[in-house]
């Protein structure tokens, strides 16, 4: 019974996560990202480990999930074959469309920047690690991770991730829930879903942790279970599904994705506007120029970090650049936003639509630095890609690497 351990670039739980396999019984093969995707067909099933595929780059999974192997990948998930994603995995499988498992794998939610929020109060963004409790939801789905589980089991595993919290929409989200594909949920140690940190350790709707589709075989989940025994149970549910013998079933489920008109920018009156440029090599454009190569799209892309300031005062603005708060001055600067605009490039401003870390800064200037009068602050990434309108921009559009609809405001600017 061989179960390929899939791993890409920056993929570091191989060790862990091949410890847990052989204690369910069945036999590991690491698997590289760059491997013929012919010889998938030999494995029985599939683990995409955590880490940070490329570095996270662009958004966490959203290069990996272009990379052929995943396309390998959903042709065996077809099969009934069991695959698992764990923390990147997770993200990997959501940005590839194979969970929740729209038709045609359609991309249908988002895992996206951490919040941890306390009585109204933003307590930090980003990567957060700790020991959290999680069990499986009301109603739950018998899949093929959930055989060995029991309704009430509480399971102690660890988070270690900076983009874990689901955001799905509501109308997918009564569905996901009527089937039961919200298998796990963050709960405390008594097993109450207490929607606020640390229960819930990153935000994440419903205090979801993972999500499957719905035939059952392919699941995202956010914790680590392979990290402890304590979720050796997910593991030996997968061995007894191969060994009962899957069936291929294709069952979509019913929600069906728009995709929105995307508008010009306006910047907003008394919003004093930083457009902040790495003085080195940018590492996020070059890895998504890299991956839309790999697709045959010849472009040129470029990245730039983009501030909105709301306050009526120039003077208050000049002591926030003093902070070094918004960008660091000794490997950043700021831009005419008339440079970010050059001929022949398309540029897009993507914007959280929970801008958390606008948040986070907003709250810092005013907690350590004394700061006052700041209405709000915005942040925004600006890609610019040198490609005409036309099929090559719209395949750019559609590949979703720049940004994530169900995370994300996108415009023209």
């Amino acid at each position: 019974m061989r179960i390929a351990v899939v791993q890409f670039p920056g993929s570091n739980c191989e060790r862990e996560t091949i410890l847990a396999i052989k204690r369910a019984g069945m036999e590991a093969q690491e698997f590289l990202w760059n491997e013929p995707t012919e010889k998938l067909a030999d494995f029985h099933g599939f683990i995409i480990v955590g880490g940070f595929s490329y570095e996270d780059r662009s958004r966490a999974g959203a290069i990996a999930a272009l990379d052929p192997v995943m396309q390998g990948i959903k042709q065996q998930s077809l099969l009934g074959k069991p695959v698992l994603g764990i923390c990147n995995g997770a993200q990997i499988l959501v940005e590839t469309g194979l969970v929740p498992g729209l038709e045609k794998n359609q991309l249908g939610m988002a895992l996206t920047d951490n919040k941890r929020v306390q009585q109204g109060k933003v307590l930090g963004t980003g990567y957060y690690n700790a020991w959290v409790s999680m069990r499986l939801s009301e109603g739950y789905q018998w899949n093929a991770f959930t055989r060995h589980l029991a309704p009430k089991k509480i399971l102690c595993v660890p988070v270690a991730h900076a983009e874990g919290r689901f955001v799905i929409p509501p109308v997918l989200l009564d569905e996901i829930e009527r089937n039961g594909l919200h298998v796990f949920q963050y709960c405390d140690a008594k097993g109450n879903i207490v929607d606020e940190f640390p229960v819930n350790p990153n935000g994440s709707v419903h205090n979801i942790a993972a999500i499957s589709n719905k035939a059952g075989n392919v699941m995202a989940i956010m914790p680590h279970p392979e990290r402890t025994p304590n979720g050796d149970a997910i593991f030996t549910s997968m061995h007894d599904y191969i060994e009962e013998g899957y069936v291929a079933r294709t069952a979509p489920l019913d929600y069906q994705p728009r995709l929105s008109v995307i508008k010009k920018y306006q910047t907003v009156e008394r919003g004093h506007e930083w457009v902040v440029e790495l003085m080195m090599t940018d590492n996020h454009a070059m890895s998504v120029e890299n991956a839309l190569h790999r697709t045959g799209i010849p472009v040129k892309v470029k990245r730039a970090v983009h501030w909105e300031i709301y306050c009526d005062s120039s003077v208050v603005v000049d002591k926030i650049r003093t902070t070094g708060v918004l960008f660091n001055d000794r490997k950043e600067k700021i831009i005419k936003s008339q440079k970010i605009k050059n001929p022949g490039y398309t540029t897009f401003l993507v914007h959280a639509k929970e801008d958390m870390l606008g948040q986070q800064k907003l709250q810092m200037l005013k907690d350590h630095f004394g700061i006052e009068g700041v209405q709000h602050i915005s942040h925004s990434i600006l890609w610019c890609v040198n490609v005409p309108e036309g099929d090559e921009l719209e395949r750019i559009i559609h590949s979703h690497i720049l940004f994530n609809p169900y995370a994300h405001d996108y415009y023209y600017y």
